[in-house]
């Protein structure tokens, strides 16, 4: 895939979510599917792109509806000169190539203490790391969590390089959505 063919341009209302669960605003939006659909994947994908012409690269997560969903921070509002409730434009693309993403504390011991999964994970691809990690995130109880971690341990260990049974666009399982927003 070119990355000029994922270029997208829409407008959109910055929504507040019911829930934020911080003390700092944030907004979000749910692209439009045939943005979402220029994308190469319906999982977590980095962005770069403007909002109202200010710069921006953001992690779209998916909505489980075969699209995508944007956090909006703080940092954002202000540099764009924008609010909560405002329609503003947005120009997307895909970055070139997926960032590394962030090991999480828990999972990193664990990796640490499995020199075998661990070399394996080393020889993953950016993408195949990405979906171990938001399969391991995605779990809702910290039981659930520890038992993924100890899992994709085993299963790395094992020689697995990608997370099995894992429907990382949310679609199939209904396991991601975008926040509700607020009446």
């Amino acid at each position: 895939m070119i990355q000029s063919d994922t270029k997208s341009q829409f407008k959109a209302k910055l929504l507040c979510p019911a829930k934020s669960g911080s003390d700092t605003p944030w907004a979000f939006i749910i692209l439009p599917k045939n943005a979402s659909a220029k994308l190469p994947r319906r999982g977590r994908t980095t962005v770069e792109g403007t909002i109202n012409g200010h710069d921006f690269r953001a992690t779209l997560e998916p909505d489980g509806q075969l699209s995508h969903w944007l956090r909006v921070n703080e940092e954002l509002f202000e540099t764009a000169g924008v609010n909560i409730g405002d329609t503003v434009t947005f120009e997307i693309m895909s970055v070139e190539q997926e960032p590394e993403p962030e090991i999480p504390p828990d999972l990193q011991e664990a990796l640490a203490a499995a020199p075998e999964a661990r070399a394996v994970w080393e020889d993953t691809t950016t993408i195949a790391r990405l979906d171990w990690i938001h399969w391991i995130t995605s779990a809702k109880q910290s039981k659930t969590r520890a038992k993924r971690i100890s899992n994709a341990c085993d299963m790395l260990a094992s020689g697995k390089r990608r997370v099995c049974c894992f429907d990382p666009s949310g679609y199939y399982s209904k396991a991601f959505s975008a926040p509700k927003a607020a009446d």
